[in-house]
């Protein structure tokens, strides 16, 4: 007669092994709660850019789609150049006029300053004639006197004396002559030579003019550029909120720009976990949309208050309901490599583990 096999040494075995399994795994995640912090309270986040109108026009065309793909330096929207177009041309023209005025008063000053060095050298030439005249005058009132003094004694007749005299008068009246020309002479070349100098004050007017319409050629110009609205980095365009035909005023928002090849994340920690993280530990991040995927990143910053601080009413603790809760602290980490393949946008929600030991 055979005997049945006994089972029940077999099942405590078993029994031993699942409590033993069930040890282990317990103490193993106890270690590891002792090496790790989590939260799910975290998401993606990326730089999110409003454009908008550098100047006043309307819309000539849009050049992409809500939620399209851009590069950096894709036009994106067009606006109407005719009018600034216009204001550039009118912008040179008075540079190109301001300019021609430059030459103008130069030549004129430069004219006025030959003109008074001739009228100088016309006053030294009447000076020599004046000096001339003078000694003509004083050589006629000696010989006046000499006939005058023989006329007394009868050596000299009295026709000989009103010659003498006829030509003391004659040269008086050279040398009264002699003088006014110089005199007018050196007026004249007072007179150009202030003109003169009126002339390179109009030159320096002439300057400053050519500076004030360079800057408004600039400013013309620079309105023109802003014609053209670019995409700052690569990214995804979106909220767009205009329309072709459209009048758009000077800091109108056109739309948003999301960069989503630098992204980072915003980990919300409890304050009772802040004690054993610090920067530079290394991170493990799993995005809830890709739950098979791990990220790796590190600490960079902590934030600068908790979120409680950063709301739009701000907890009032001096209140008598006050019920003490923890405080969640922001703390943004880096992803060191971004997959690829997979659509990564910021909002995404991620489940964060630091590693503090």
């Amino acid at each position: 007669m055979e005997t049945k096999p006994k089972r029940k040494p077999i099942r405590l075995i078993i029994l031993a092994l699942i409590i033993l399994g069930a040890g282990g795994y317990a103490f193993n995640s106890y270690l590891r709660s002792k090496q790790i912090e989590t939260t799910d309270n975290a998401q993606l986040d990326g730089d999110l850019l409003p454009v908008r109108a550098g100047i006043a026009g309307y819309v000539e065309s849009i050049r992409f789609k809500d939620n399209q793909q851009v590069k950096q330096g894709d036009t994106l929207i067009v606006f109407d150049t005719h009018e600034l177009s216009a204001r550039v041309q009118q912008a040179e023209a008075a540079l190109a006029k301001a300019k021609a005025d430059i030459l103008v008063s130069g030549s004129k000053a430069a004219a006025g300053m030959n003109n008074a060095q001739a009228a100088l050298l016309a006053s030294q030439s009447d000076q020599q004639l004046v000096i001339a005249a003078k000694a003509s005058l004083d050589k006629a009132v000696q010989d006046l006197k000499r006939t005058e003094s023989l006329l007394k004694i009868k050596a000299a007749t009295q026709e000989q004396y009103e010659t003498a005299l006829n030509k003391v008068e004659l040269a008086k009246a050279d040398h009264e002559r002699a003088m006014r020309m110089q005199q007018s002479s050196l007026s004249s070349s007072e007179g150009l030579k202030t003109e003169a100098r009126a002339q390179q004050g109009q030159i320096s007017v002439a300057q400053a003019e050519v500076q004030q319409r360079e800057a408004e050629l600039a400013e013309a110009k620079e309105h023109l550029s802003h014609s053209y609205i670019i995409a700052p980095y690569t990214g995804i365009v979106t909220k767009r909120t205009i329309q072709v035909g459209q009048y758009i005023s000077t800091g109108q928002s056109l739309c948003a720009i999301i960069d989503n090849h630098h992204l980072w994340v915003t980990a919300n920690f409890k304050e009772t976990q802040l004690k054993q993280i610090h920067v530079g530990q290394e991170a493990e991040i799993t995005i809830d949309a890709y739950p098979g995927i791990k990220l790796k990143g590190k600490i960079e910053s902590f934030g600068g208050a908790t979120g409680a601080k950063f709301a739009l009413i701000p907890p009032d603790n001096a209140t008598g309901n006050f019920i003490k809760i923890a405080q969640r602290f922001p703390l943004r980490i880096s992803v060191d490599e971004i997959p690829a393949k997979e659509k990564l946008y910021p909002g995404l929600s991620a489940f964060v583990t630091v590693k503090i030991n």
